[in-house]
């Protein structure tokens, strides 16, 4: 789905993964990390990358919950929107 309704959703989830997500030097070397938990972002979006679906990943990781998946989704789509890159504009002759 394109337009204003999907950057509508994209924001209200980025809401959410400020407070599910976290960075601390002291927890796997400042690498983000879902809240009370030492699971990184980068495993849970490896996971799903890979295939696995959430109730596959929560039972991986108990400590996780469904919040936590959206959150790593939220969190990794608006760099995915950044890093795509931009078709060149047709020619006109």
């Amino acid at each position: 789905m394109c337009g204003d309704d999907s950057m509508n959703s994209t924001a209200h989830n980025s809401k959410n993964f400020d407070s599910r997500i976290v960075r601390d030097k002291a927890i796997c070397g400042g690498e983000p990390v879902f809240k009370g938990t030492r699971v990184t972002l980068r495993t849970v979006l490896a996971s799903l990358a890979a295939g696995d679906s959430a109730e596959e990943i929560l039972s991986d990781f108990p400590s996780l919950k469904p919040e936590d998946i959206r959150a790593a989704i939220a969190f990794a789509a608006p760099s995915a929107e950044e890093d795509l890159p931009v078709p060149p504009a047709p020619q006109v002759r």
